[in-house]
């Protein structure tokens, strides 16, 4: 066991199962990654009244198993404690809104998708994606579980279910609506509590020459960019392009095509279509399973260093930080992402070091961090209170967050960049 925080002991694994092949802690296939202590959920934001009260935490350990080639965490939180309530909009990023429209396009036009087409996706969200679909007289259908989430995709006119996607969904679907052109899963597969039930859902959903798009973090930029903070509770699963097609494998269906994308800071954009479907494997596909094995991402070895890393980016940045300190600079944060939740307090950086954060969700405007309770503002706040550096916890964002702040840059802010290695960006010219 490597831990990524000093001070961390090592902890059983007994009775834990993967949640791919089902390979038991106790035969030798599963190893232990990192261990992160325990967290408190990391998307939990608290209010003002709830400040005064404890917070329930939870173990957050990484394991790799040599059986499937599936890196996934140890416990799982119930996702109806997780998921009915949510305070993640994807519609407040620019980012994702953007990558959203130029999706359906290219997904439209190169499955010729039309009014007597469906298209269905899991974790829907507020409609940011199927409402570029709607706006093409295409029928669409979210499957979002989060009740207050489902309300705005409403608003958008995309036709949502409230529920959890899976075998029963599907087949739900399927009765009431038919099968599916197309389904998407965009940055959902990791947050999946039995991720066999789900590809089973996509199996049955989908008709004879459907396909599902896939977009999931990629555990390769996890490991060599040090993404660490992308591990929290929501993220049960870190996917390879092998532990994928292990469990497309299983449940009659295969990955036809591959591509790397740079969305939340390197991520898999997978194709999959029925194993006996007339679609063949792009070239793509191949190549980067070839490029995995060379690699060793299907080996534990492939991990071990992963926790020093950890642990050396904790030293770096905690340092950094109270050299400003120690000199009186005011620090504030950007970014009140779960990400960023798993970094300060995996690292230990709360309000002796940070006066505030800012989020542009008008959501979490007004509460508080999980553990470190720093209060949330509205980006505007950075210029009011003029602190001299900003931590970047939605590192994944930079470019638009940067462009953003353009003012508070031109009067001198400077942002850090925390990972992979911690760096400053000056302010604007």
């Amino acid at each position: 066991m490597v831990s990524g925080v000093p001070g961390i002991a090592p902890a059983s694994l007994t009775g834990f199962r993967c949640r791919s092949c089902g390979a038991d802690a106790g035969d030798g296939t599963l190893t232990e990654v990192l261990d992160l202590g325990t967290t408190p959920l990391a998307n939990r934001l608290l209010a003002t009244e709830e400040l005064a009260e404890p917070e329930p935490v939870w173990p957050l350990r990484l394991v790799f198993c040599a059986g499937c080639g599936l890196c996934q965490i140890t416990e799982t939180v119930p996702p109806e404690t997780l998921f009915r309530e949510y305070v993640y909009f994807s519609s407040f990023s620019d980012t994702m809104v953007a990558h959203a429209r130029d999706l359906a396009a290219e997904l439209a036009a190169q499955l010729d998708l039309g009014a007597g087409s469906l298209v269905v996706e899991a974790a829907s969200n507020d409609g940011y994606l199927l409402q570029w679909f709607h706006r093409a007289g295409i029928p669409v259908l979210g499957v979002e579980p989060a009740r207050n989430v489902a309300v705005l995709a409403r608003e958008k006119g995309v036709d949502t279910w409230e529920r959890f996607f899976g075998l029963e969904t599907a087949r739900a679907i399927v009765a009431e609506r038919g099968r599916a052109d197309l389904f998407l899963a965009a940055n959902v597969f990791a947050h999946v509590a039995d991720p066999n039930d789900f590809v089973a859902g996509i199996e049955a959903l989908l008709g004879g020459e459907g396909v599902a798009v896939i977009e999931a973090p990629y555990v390769r930029e996890m490991v060599e960019r040090v993404e660490f903070d992308t591990i929290y509770h929501e993220h049960l699963c870190y996917f390879s392009l092998t532990a994928m097609e292990a469990f497309f494998r299983r449940h009659g269906l295969r990955a036809v095509d591959v591509e790397r994308i740079p969305l939340h800071g390197g991520s898999l954009k997978v194709t999959a279509a029925r194993a006996g479907a007339r679609r063949h494997p792009a070239a793509a596909v191949a190549a980067l399973l070839q490029e995995e094995r060379e690699l060793g991402v299907d080996r534990a070895a492939y991990f071990a260093e992963f926790g020093a890393r950890v642990a050396r980016l904790r030293e770096q940045l905690t340092a950094l930080l109270g050299r400003l300190k120690a000199d009186g600079r005011s620090i504030a944060a950007y970014g009140a992402a779960a990400k960023g939740s798993t970094l300060l307090n995996c690292f230990g950086i709360g309000a002796e070091t940070l006066d505030f954060v800012v989020d542009r969700s008008t959501v979490k405007q007004g509460l508080h961090m999980p553990g470190v309770r720093l209060p949330i503002h509205a980006p505007e706040h950075l210029l009011k209170a003029a602190p001299d550096y900003v931590l970047l916890l939605t590192w994944n964002f930079a470019d638009e967050i940067l462009a953003q702040q353009a003012e508070y840059r031109r009067r001198g802010g400077r942002f850090i960049v925390p990972v992979p290695e911690p760096f400053v960006v000056e302010p604007a010219a």
